[in-house]
C-alpha cells in the first residue's frame, strides 16, 4: 500500500506539474497574444528568412539576444519590453541568453542599411571598443559590396521591431521636447567621449574621414568645414539624423552631451566676413528657397535639407556642396544651371542666415 501510495502521488505531482509549468502558462500566453497582437503582423519575406537562417548559423544569438525584459534598466536602453506575440514567426527561436553585444530586439528601426554593413564588414571600424569578429567573407572586398549573405542577413536585422512599430508606433520616435545643451568646459571629458563614440565615423580631427566613412553614404559630417548652434547640436545628438548612419545619442546624460558638442563646434576655424549680394539673394530666392529653411518641400525629403540658421558650411564646402552635390543626399549639382559668379554669390549670401 505504501508503494501504491507513493506512485500514485509521484504521478499526481508530475502531472500538476506539466499543467502548472507547461498548459497553464502556455494558455495564458495564448490569451495574452491574443489580446495584444495587431490583426496581420508582417511575415518574414524569403530574403529576410534567408537572413535569419545566416544569423543563426553565424552565432549572432550568442553575443545578442532579442528580448527585452520588463525590467526598468532594459526598458531605459532598449525601449518597450518585449511582448510575446511579437516572436510567434520565430521557430526556432533565437533569443538568445547572453548580452556580450546590446539587446537586438528594436534594431531594425535604430540603424541606416549602410551603417549596419560596415559594422558586418568591420565592427571596429564603427565602434572603437568592438569585440564582435569581423564577418568579411559576406561582402566583395569593401563595405559598401556587400554579397547576397550580406544583404539577406541585413534584411533580417531590419525586420526586428518591425511589427511592434507598426502595431504601437511609440518604440523610436522624434523627440521635440529634449533637454537643451549648454557651454561646457569639461574638454577632457569630451575628447574622451568624442574619441570613443565618434572618432571611428567622422575622423579623429573631425573632418569626415574614420575608418568607417567609407561604407557610409552620405558620408559623415566634416565638423572642420562647418559651425553649429548648441540648439542644433541638441537636435542631432538627442534625436540623431533621419536618412543618414548618425544614431541618437539618449543614453548619456546631458552633461555629456554638453561636453560633447564643445569639442564638436572647436573643430570649425572661422572663415572671413562674407560680402552678401543681391545676386546671391536672387539665385538663393529662385532655387534654394524651396528647399531649405521653411521653405515647401522642406519636409517631404528623407534627408532634410540643412537650415542655414542653426548651421553654416564654410565657404569652400559651400561652394563644393553647390557645385557637386552632396553625395547621398536630395542635393544635386548647379553647375549646368549656374553662373560661377552665381555660385559664388550664393555660396556667401546662404551663409549669412546663419544665427549663433
Amino acid at each position: 500500500m505504501s508503494y501504491l501510495a507513493a506512485g500514485i502521488g509521484g504521478l499526481g505531482f508530475f502531472a500538476m506539474s506539466v499543467l502548472l509549468l507547461g498548459v497553464w502558462p502556455g494558455r495564458v500566453l495564448q490569451q495574452q497574444i491574443r489580446e495584444t497582437a495587431p490583426d496581420h503582423p508582417m511575415p518574414l519575406t524569403a530574403s529576410e528568412q534567408r537572413g535569419r537562417v545566416i544569423y543563426g548559423q553565424d552565432g549572432c544569438a550568442y553575443c545578442h539576444t532579442q528580448q527585452i525584459r520588463s525590467l526598468d534598466r532594459d526598458i531605459r536602453r532598449f525601449g518597450a519590453a518585449t511582448l510575446a506575440w511579437e516572436t510567434i514567426f520565430d521557430y526556432p527561436q533565437l533569443w538568445g541568453t547572453r548580452r556580450i553585444g546590446p539587446d537586438l530586439s528594436r534594431e531594425g528601426a535604430l540603424r541606416s542599411p549602410d551603417w549596419q554593413l560596415s559594422h558586418l564588414y568591420n565592427p571596429r571600424n564603427m565602434v572603437k571598443d568592438s569585440v564582435m569578429p569581423p564577418f568579411a567573407w559576406l561582402f566583395d572586398g569593401a563595405p559598401d559590396r556587400p554579397k547576397q549573405d550580406a544583404r539577406d542577413l541585413l534584411a533580417y536585422i531590419e525586420t526586428l521591431g518591425r511589427n511592434r512599430e507598426l502595431a504601437s508606433p511609440t518604440i523610436t520616435r522624434r523627440q521635440d521636447d529634449y533637454p537643451k545643451l549648454a557651454a561646457s568646459q569639461d574638454r577632457t571629458r569630451g575628447l574622451q567621449l568624442y574619441a570613443s563614440n565618434c572618432a571611428s565615423c567622422h575622423g579623429r580631427n573631425g573632418e569626415g574621414d574614420g575608418a568607417g566613412a567609407a561604407g557610409l553614404h552620405p558620408h559623415p559630417a566634416n565638423f572642420a568645414a562647418h559651425e553649429y548652434t548648441l540648439d542644433r547640436l541638441s537636435f542631432v545628438l538627442w534625436n540623431g539624423v533621419a536618412g543618414t548612419a548618425m544614431p541618437a545619442w539618449r543614453d548619456l546624460p546631458v552633461e555629456d552631451l554638453s561636453a560633447l558638442a564643445q569639442v564638436v563646434r572647436g573643430f570649425h576655424s572661422p572663415d572671413a566676413p562674407d560680402s552678401a549680394t543681391d545676386l546671391g539673394r536672387q539665385v538663393y530666392e529662385d532655387h534654394c528657397a524651396q528647399c531649405h529653411g521653411d521653405g515647401p518641400a522642406a519636409n517631404r525629403f528623407p534627408i532634410a535639407p540643412p537650415d542655414f540658421r542653426t548651421q553654416r558650411a564654410s565657404y569652400a564646402a559651400s561652394l563644393r556642396a553647390i557645385r557637386d552635390g552632396v553625395e547621398g543626399t536630395p542635393m544635386a549639382p548647379w553647375t549646368s544651371q549656374l553662373s560661377d559668379d552665381e555660385i559664388s554669390a550664393v555660396a556667401h549670401f546662404v551663409r549669412g542666415f546663419y544665427q549663433p
